[in-house]
């Protein structure tokens, strides 16, 4: 039996403009398809355990939070792509151990997909680069409709993260704004979801969306400063029409709280409030006056990426 582990930051996007048409046409290679948009990595997020036995034929078994999971198809993808280059044939066990919350816009699924992916090239000794790797996550990504950008952002996490050109791992160009290691995130979040399927593939939604991308990643580049970089990605929301009524008023209660700037998970009814480590607590007890403490989530920021694990 072999076994690995690998561990993902929780990726939080502040905004996005969607790259999967070129000159009004489809494209058709999936590790350009992608999207330019900015986040934070968080030390909290998913740590994966991969199992690799020989066996007669190949079969995968996923679990989410010990439980089994049919939801984590992103992850499949990833492991049936990988036992496609051996010949030899695998029961394989992945356990994601995942400790914020899914499908509100953490970027769990990407986090998933490339930890899985890592963890089971590390058991299996298959010859294959970071950037292999997320490339066949990224890819796995857009096929299931999950996400679009997020594995890049996570193979370079660091902080503040800007994703300048889109695509996959390899492919796409990142920046950062630099910033210290004391500050924090403090997430309130909703527990309604917001679909995705119907802001990637409407076109007026995503006409609309690229509008606004555009000119956020513009204005962020024109002064690239954290303060700036929460300003500019909340008015995003707003304009975009993500923001809600629960939303505004986390914003409002993060700034007056002490909060450096907030800005909403892309794409979740959820606030991430940016705040110097000894603001923490004051924004989080602010969070609380709206939401119960279970739906209030801080962490430090992260500087490493998905990594390997002892």
């Amino acid at each position: 039996m072999r076994k690995a582990k690998a561990f993902a930051p929780a990726a939080i996007s502040s905004f996005f403009e969607i790259h999967d048409t070129q000159d009004g046409k489809p494209i058709v290679d999936l590790e350009r398809v992608g999207a330019r948009g900015g986040g934070f990595g968080l030390e909290k997020g998913v740590q994966t355990a991969v199992t690799a036995k020989e066996a007669e034929r190949n079969n995968i078994n996923i679990f989410i939070n010990s439980k089994p999971s049919a939801e984590a198809k992103t992850t499949k993808h990833v492991i049936e792509a990988l036992l496609a280059m051996t010949t030899a044939k695998y029961a394989v066990t992945v356990e994601h151990q995942i400790d914020v919350p899914v499908g509100a816009g953490f970027g769990t699924s990407a986090g998933g997909a490339l930890t899985a992916g890592l963890a089971l090239r590390e058991a299996l000794g298959l010859p294959l680069t970071y950037n292999q790797i997320g490339k066949i996550a990224h890819v796995a990504e857009i096929q299931c409709q999950t996400g679009l950008g997020t594995v890049s952002s996570l193979t370079f996490s660091g902080g503040c993260v800007l994703v300048v050109e889109p695509g996959a791992p390899g492919i796409c160009q990142i920046d950062r704004i630099p910033i210290t290691p004391d500050y924090m995130v403090v997430a309130g979040f909703f527990k309604s979801n917001i679909p995705k399927k119907p802001v990637l593939s409407s076109p007026q939604r995503k006409q609309e969306i690229n509008r606004y991308g555009k000119k956020t990643l513009e204005a962020i580049l024109s002064e690239p400063s954290l303060e700036n970089f929460l300003d500019c990605c909340w008015e995003f929301s707003e304009k975009v029409g993500f923001a809600t009524e629960n939303t505004r008023q986390l914003v409002h209660l993060a700034k007056k709280a002490g909060a450096v700037g907030a800005a909403q998970n892309m794409i979740g009814e959820v606030v991430h409030a940016v705040v110097h480590e000894e603001n923490a607590e004051a924004v989080a007890e602010a969070f609380k006056q709206t939401l119960p403490q279970q739906q209030v989530t801080v962490s430090k920021i992260d500087f490493q990426g998905v990594r390997l694990l002892k």
